[in-house]
């Protein structure tokens, strides 16, 4: 039965962690490119692209959510 390979010395902190920050940061890079973040063109905030808005609810210029049912379910609370 074969060895599992064990390492010679022990590795820092510090080694460990500027391993896992260049990962890190190449995984952002990779994101960043595949999302793509537009502002609404009706109420201004920042939403994806291809996607309702979060804030007004509108769609190339439909509304498809309705917010008041929205706020309806957030107002009314059973005790």
């Amino acid at each position: 039965m074969p060895k599992h390979p064990v390492p010679k010395k022990k590795t820092s902190k510090s080694t460990t962690k500027r391993r896992y920050s260049s990962f890190e940061k190449k995984t952002q890079t990779k994101l960043a490119d595949r999302i793509h973040v537009v502002k609404c063109p009706n109420c201004g905030a920042a939403k994806m692209l291809h996607h309702v808005c979060p804030e007004c609810g509108q769609y190339k210029g439909r509304q498809v959510i309705d917010q008041a049912k929205k706020l309806d379910k957030i107002t009314k609370v059973k005790a």
